[in-house]
């Protein structure tokens, strides 16, 4: 009898669903994505059809064992990891979505959010979930679908109606509905869970009228969360690992020990850092449950998230014309040997980590006459690294920890001179993977110890670096750009406060 040694893992993103064939030596063997339609019905609501999502899920599934030529019965295990916080509710028998599926984007939820801050209630809600009160996270938006759609809360307190984030839509439509669960990592996103007796929070849920009944079983990161009806996958298939999307991608990292870290550059950047057993807290960062892996207790992660990065190059592109294309920036960027004293703080939506300040915008400080557009450039990649800086400092107090190094992925990570200023400006080694494909990759290597075909050690050791960024500036010269950082933020804090809350 053949050993299974293949490993399906299912990313399920905000924009589109991927499916990536693996072996257990971390190797690509196929991989297929598919983009599916977003919604807008109003401005600030973002919605996704939480059928189309599952539909392009199962054809990704269906193309990548196909192009793999593998059969079913090789692969070991399937490993899902998503986009978290996203909010579906369904019909349990027959598994009929009951309205689109709320997006972590959406922001429909603010007025109820700001009311329970009104109230004090964000230091006890973050001491039990490790969660800022924000629409982000899915208990409002789960708490606005219970009071807006038709019959729903009668129906969900008769145990009728289930609730899940996109993990759970997607092992229930997988499993033919004999699976509704979640693991560990996802309830820790929705601010229903206690994350310290890892359980759902019952205080929690009468304060956002959530019934228990719809509510999904929580499993560990590595564990049975039921198996593929053969109607789908051609073969029942075991689903060994679950995880969302930030989690997954610092296992990806090989981040396995307390204080590593990972940035993920993108439109934005999610910082995450492994905060160990205890996880610790602090102010403007998230703790966060990383994983639970085979005959380990519970692991915590702190998290920042910057709300723009490689969008602040798109702005230099699109908003000043400055350049043709993004990847234009690193040249003309390097042009200069410095930014000639010229600071951009890309408050464009907001500050995120640490201050998380909605009333901060941009700001372009200590222009002078000879000022030029390769200055700009410059401050908008340092712009990254300043803030991301900023994000890890506060995980290293919030933790008690110290970071020895920070693995990067994401499109920017491909940007040689933004790793060199970053680990010039973190006083660090930046290291970037051979594969970048960190967040799939996590969702495989859960599978693979779910399954039993790999363990926590061979992680580690599968991890290839690429490329290793030593810092090369000297300690005086980097506080010296550090506080002219830190100047500019002052400038950019509150910029667009309500006149009446100034007063």
């Amino acid at each position: 009898m053949t050993i299974p040694t293949h490993l399906l893992s299912l990313d399920q993103g905000t924009t589109s669903s991927r499916a990536t064939l693996f072996t257990d030596q971390g190797e690509a063997v196929a991989s297929s994505s598919c983009g599916f339609a977003q919604h807008y019905p109003r401005p600030g609501w973002v919605e996704h059809d939480p059928m189309e999502i599952w539909e392009s899920q199962l054809s990704c599934l269906n193309e990548t064992i196909a192009a793999g030529g593998v059969p079913a019965a090789d692969i070991a295990g399937i490993g899902i990891t998503n986009q978290r916080e996203t909010t579906v509710v369904w019909e349990r028998a027959g598994g009929r979505p009951l309205h689109h599926a709320i997006v972590w984007q959406d922001r429909r939820t603010s007025e109820h959010t700001e009311s329970l801050k009104r109230e004090g209630l964000e230091p006890w809600i973050r001491e039990r979930t490790g969660l800022l009160l924000d629409p982000y996270f899915s208990a409002s938006k789960l708490a606005w679908l219970l009071q807006n759609v038709d019959g729903l809360r009668a129906r969900a307190e008769n145990g009728e109606v289930c609730f899940g984030t996109i993990d759970s839509w997607l092992i229930f439509r997988l499993t033919g509905g004999r699976s509704h669960v979640t693991d560990l990592s996802n309830a820790s996103r929705t601010m229903l869970f206690n994350i310290r007796t890892l359980d759902w929070d019952d205080d929690l849920l009468r304060l956002f009228g959530v019934p228990r009944a719809m509510l999904p079983e929580v499993l560990a990161s590595t564990a049975a969360f039921g198996r593929s009806s053969a109607e789908f996958t051609g073969a029942e298939i075991a689903i060994t690992g679950v995880a969302g999307d930030q989690q997954a991608a610092l296992l990806g990292q090989g981040c396995l020990e307390p204080g590593m870290a990972k940035a993920t550059f993108g439109t934005g950047a999610f910082v995450v850092m492994n905060g160990g057993a205890q996880g610790g807290s602090g102010e403007g960062v998230l703790t966060t449950i990383a994983w639970q892996l085979p005959g380990e207790p519970v692991q915590y992660a702190l998290e920042g998230s910057i709300f723009i990065a490689g969008a602040a190059v798109e702005w230099l592109k699109e908003g000043l014309g400055l350049i043709g294309s993004a990847a234009e920036v690193e040249a003309l960027a390097g042009s200069v040997p410095d930014t000639a004293g010229v600071y951009f703080v890309p408050a464009l939506s907001g500050l995120g980590t640490p201050y998380w300040d909605p009333y901060a915008r941009g700001v372009i400080a200590g222009l002078t006459r000879g000022s030029n557009r390769a200055h700009l450039a410059r401050a908008a990649l340092e712009a990254i690294a300043f803030q991301t800086v900023d994000a890890i400092r506060a995980m290293e107090r919030a933790g008690g920890l110290a970071l020895s190094e920070l693995r990067v992925d994401g499109g920017a990570a491909a940007n040689n001179l933004l790793l060199e200023m970053q680990a010039d400006l973190l006083g660090a080694p930046v290291l970037r993977p051979r594969c970048t494909e960190t967040t799939s990759l996590g969702a495989a290597w859960l599978a693979g110890m779910g399954a039993g075909v790999l363990d926590k050690g061979s992680i580690a050791r599968h991890w290839a670096l690429d490329r290793r960024f030593p810092p090369t500036m000297g300690q005086e010269r980097r506080e010296e750009m550090c506080r002219g950082w830190q100047r500019s933020v002052a400038l950019s804090r509150g910029w667009d406060r309500p006149q009446e809350a100034l007063t």
